[in-house]
């Protein structure tokens, strides 16, 4: 064989045709799949006890082991079948390697569950001589069917996300295609294996050919259930956004308590940094900042019983300051560059040079609503300028943060005033300090009260929709925030 690849994995999940995909793959001279050779539960099949001589025992110590094993036969490219509930050692080793080529089998997940319903009521999960067949009815149970979905889609998401990123491209073969000649020829060819097949192993028989409906007993309940399910993801919101990291060096360790703040960049920082301060009666300065990941992993192990945190605000106050802090004024943390973009590509309505006695509450509400409307085409992926964490969703952001480790509480800046002096005294602080309330960024020119509408409401919450879906926000004024 004259192959680009050292071994191949089926990646596929119970009933979606994979004992067929290895017959036939098998059929050809130079392939060998060994079953599904990193089931924890056994190895390659129920009867076996070992694969190429690698023990279960073995495999389970040293999965790479049997991978070695697998990709050393001498000519022949080896493989196996591998499930979303498999050795994850294996599926990392896998999807890092270029050189394991990666078959993906689908198949629709009504008929994968029905089919598997049916299979552990009669106990026929294989199918060689039609006389045998068994039948059963399926019972369809709408929590697991939907547990079902979601750990085949959670599966695929993730196969698809890890090749992109390495810029793997694998083989796909729906379940209808299986008895498409070509296809199995081409997927062969693929793999490197010069043999050709004139004819596909008809040993396999598929086991439930009728309707679905005609396979299950609660119909009407399946299909109301069904019913009830977003196929097409309508009621999804679209994001554009690009993936954040941890931003670590963000965090701020208090210097005696063992509390650890993840800021949400345009939150009520300042109110949050002063009463850590506060709590161990030093200045703000003195507060640990900057950390590595390896330092703030030090800091964990040292500080026995600590708790992280993060503040939410609400995303028109949140927005409206850092348009005043980022964009507005020109002196320290300004985006002096976006800024002068922004008035120059964008034609965002603000004076060149800041402070300007002429800049009217007018004049401050159109800016605002042009600075939005920048904030919408940033987001979605439409314009050059970095998406820059002050004016990113917080629900991403916080996602980010999961990537090294989330925090353990996430509060609402109203709930501050009660949530950190309870929290502090969890420590041991007897009268723990009351953080302040946010009275706004101190580089606005006009507070958001004065300019807030139904428009400018709109806008936000279509802008901000992740978050105010996730975190329960509801309009700003006159109602409550979260």
């Amino acid at each position: 064989m004259n192959t680009k690849f050292d071994y191949f994995v089926i990646f596929a999940e119970m009933r979606t045709g994979s004992n067929f995909l290895e017959t036939n793959l098998n059929a050809f001279h130079g392939l060998e799949c060994h079953g599904e050779a990193f089931n924890p539960h056994f190895i390659g099949y129920p009867n076996r006890t070992e694969i190429l001589e690698v023990t279960q025992s073995e495999r389970d110590a040293d999965p790479e082991r049997l991978i070695n094993r697998i990709q050393t036969q001498p000519g022949t490219l080896g493989g196996f079948r591998f499930f979303h509930d498999h050795d994850p050692r294996v599926l990392d080793l896998a999807l890092e390697n270029p050189r394991c080529a990666k078959i993906i089998l689908t198949r629709n997940p009504l008929e994968s569950y029905v089919s598997w319903k049916i299979a552990k009521a009669t106990g026929q999960w294989k199918l060689t001589d039609v006389k045998r067949r068994k039948e059963a009815l399926a019972h369809f149970d709408g929590e697991e069917f939907a547990a079902h979905v979601e750990a085949l889609q959670d599966f695929q998401v993730l196969l698809l996300n890890k090749l992109q990123g390495s810029a793997q491209a694998p083989f796909y073969v729906p379940y209808d295609d299986l008895n498409n000649l070509s296809v199995m020829n081409g997927l062969a060819r693929w793999l490197g294996c010069e043999d050709q097949l004139d004819n596909l192993d008809k040993s396999l028989k598929r086991q439930n050919p009728a309707p679905i409906t005609s396979k299950v007993s609660n119909v009407d309940e399946m299909i109301h259930a069904l019913s009830g399910m977003d196929r097409f993801n309508l009621s999804r919101t679209p994001n554009f956004e690009p993936r954040r990291g941890a931003a670590v060096p963000s965090y701020v360790a208090a210097v005696a308590t063992p509390l650890l703040y993840m800021p949400m960049r345009g939150g009520p920082e300042a109110e949050v940094l002063q009463w850590l301060a506060e709590l161990d009666r030093v200045k703000v300065p003195a507060l640990q900042t900057k950390m590595n990941q390896k330092q703030l992993r030090q800091w964990k192990r040292s500080s026995t019983g600590h708790r992280s945190f993060t503040v939410l605000r609400h995303p028109a106050p949140r927005i409206h300051a850092v348009f005043c802090d980022r964009i507005l004024q020109t002196g320290s943390g300004s985006f002096a560059q976006i800024r002068n973009t922004l008035r120059r590509q964008f034609k965002l309505a603000i004076p060149k040079d800041w402070p300007n006695a002429n800049y009217s509450k007018v004049d401050h509400r159109q800016a605002f609503e042009q600075f939005l409307a920048f904030v919408r085409a940033n987001l979605a992926g439409q314009t050059g300028i970095r998406h820059d964490s002050s004016w990113a969703t917080q629900a991403q952001a916080l996602t980010g943060f999961g990537d090294f480790a989330p925090p353990d509480m996430v509060l609402r800046e109203e709930e501050m005033q009660d949530m950190l002096p309870a929290m502090a005294r969890r420590y041991g602080h007897v009268d723990p300090p009351v953080p302040g309330v946010s009275q706004g960024s101190p580089n606005e020119p006009f507070g958001l009260d004065d300019i807030y509408d139904e428009n400018l409401e709109a806008l936000i919450s279509e802008i901000y929709q992740r978050d105010y879906m996730m975190f329960g926000f509801g309009p700003w004024k006159g109602a409550p925030q979260a």
